[in-house]
């Protein structure tokens, strides 16, 4: 019975914390304040490194899109500058194409 009433004793002391003001444990303070710096440290430093992961990721996603974007785009433009797709638009406007090829032409100061 007293070790069933010690178990309780010893059970309710580290809930409450009073084991923490018996002078055996006293004299660890300091080392277990240092430990709870240090691990305070650790999270946090794992924390903000978990946020750059993640940022870099959404920087990855946005990077493969824009290049999506840039292919694409590309694409169309090379579509669009292409002879026939020119001188179709042109015709819209009433211009032809000429079958002579353009001179250069050359101003002399004299």
């Amino acid at each position: 019975m007293s070790n069933s009433k010690q178990q309780r004793n010893t059970t309710g002391t580290i809930l409450s914390g009073d084991f923490l003001l018996d002078p055996k444990v006293r004299r660890y303070w300091p080392m277990l304040i240092y430990a709870a710096i240090l691990a305070g440290i650790s999270i946090n430093s794992g924390h903000r490194l978990e946020v750059k992961v993640h940022k870099m990721e959404t920087m990855r996603t946005e990077m493969k899109e824009l290049n999506s974007q840039y292919i694409d785009t590309r694409s169309r433009l090379m579509n669009e500058s292409a002879r026939s797709k020119v001188v179709f638009r042109a015709s819209a406007l009433g211009l032809v194409e000429s079958h002579t090829p353009p001179k250069k032409i050359r101003i002399t100061n004299e």
